[in-house]
């Protein structure tokens, strides 16, 4: 039985680091997309809107 803010499902993991000497933040999403922004507020809405500009990579066919 699990309690508290930890469950025992599937876990989405979203990833931000600032660029030093920047003011870019550098979010990777739990799909491995990744975006640069420099409002925090831009990049969780990135983030958290997934698949919606989370287009895959590669040469479109």
């Amino acid at each position: 039985m699990s309690s508290g803010l930890f469950s025992d499902g599937p876990r989405e993991i979203y990833r931000v680091d600032w660029l030093p000497g920047t003011d870019v933040l550098h979010g990777t999403c739990h799909c491995g997309r990744e975006h640069t922004a420099q409002d925090p507020i831009e990049m969780w809405e990135w983030m958290l809107a997934h698949p919606q500009g989370h287009e895959p990579r590669g040469n479109p066919s």
